[in-house]
């Protein structure tokens, strides 16, 4: 099993309500988990946030906290539902309802990875998810909420910035042809989890940096910004999808040449988000 559910990067001092937090970066892969997979160790990542964790841990120097996954995304999907579990996969469960991330293998203990490719031999016991669940899933979520609730408490609202990357391939049907492919996806579920305010300011913090970016389409917010995006009660979530490609080879899962480019950059796009937290001009709720 993976040594623990998560990191936590503080801040010496709490100066901005923003919450940065990466959920699909973790990359403590146990050798009872691999020796029960069919993957090897290279193609069980292929799902993985790989890197996403370096990119944005400048986070704490601009006064953010940022919060960061230590189990693999192959061993427990923390950007799902602890109730979307995969009758195919766990055994004695009984089918309910139809959800299509489950069904395609992709519930909060995932049957495969990228391409459909499936991680066991069978089915995994009842006990074995309740365990994953009990010592990853929801310790992760409690301090995530903890997180936003002290960021809530000490500037009066919370923005939560969920860290992803997203394979170049992604964007295929999403570009336009002669049009600058998106670097940078945004998802605020189409307006519902954050107020326009934030949303536009996290997009100008990467347009300044020089990113081309998009929103909501192909990627809305997936678990996380649905559950924690509430902009009436203060708390407000968006969804960040950066292009794999720019910073990392994907076949080999390693760092490219323009890493540290990219992540220079994105210190510039982590301290002006970090700034919109410092009470210089007070959010509105939508």
């Amino acid at each position: 099993m993976p040594h623990s559910a998560y990191d936590v990067l503080h801040p010496d001092g709490a100066l901005s309500c923003v919450v940065f937090a990466s959920p699909h970066s973790g990359r403590d892969y146990s050798l009872s988990f691999l020796q029960a997979s069919v993957l090897d160790s290279h193609t069980i990542r292929s799902s993985e946030d790989a890197f996403v964790d370096r990119l944005f841990n400048a986070a704490p120097q601009f006064g953010a906290p940022f919060l960061m996954a230590r189990a693999p995304r192959a061993f427990v999907d923390l950007n799902r539902s602890c109730e979307e579990l995969d009758p195919a996969l766990i055994e004695g469960l009984r089918k309910q309802g139809h959800n299509p991330r489950v069904s395609s293998g992709l519930g909060v203990i995932p049957r495969v990875v990228a391409n459909g490719r499936s991680i066991y031999h069978g089915k995994i016991s009842q006990e074995e998810v309740q365990r994953r669940l009990d010592g990853y899933w929801h310790p992760y979520h409690a301090m995530q909420q903890k997180l936003l609730d002290n960021a809530r408490r000490r500037h009066g609202q919370a923005v939560l910035i969920d860290c992803h990357s997203m394979p170049h391939e992604a964007m295929d049907g999403v570009a336009r042809r002669g049009m600058k492919r998106p670097d940078v996806v945004l998802g605020d579920r189409f307006g519902s989890t954050a107020s326009g305010d934030v949303v536009d300011r996290v997009e100008a913090a990467f347009v300044d940096a020089g990113f081309n970016v998009t929103r909501n389409t192909p990627f809305a917010g997936a678990y996380i910004t649905q559950a924690y995006g509430r902009p009436s009660r203060g708390q407000h979530a968006v969804q960040v999808e950066l292009d794999r490609s720019l910073y990392m080879n994907e076949s080999l899962v390693c760092p490219n040449d323009n890493f540290e480019a990219v992540q220079k950059a994105l210190h510039v796009v982590v301290a002006q988000i970090a700034g919109i937290g410092e009470g210089r001009v007070p959010l509105a709720a939508e």
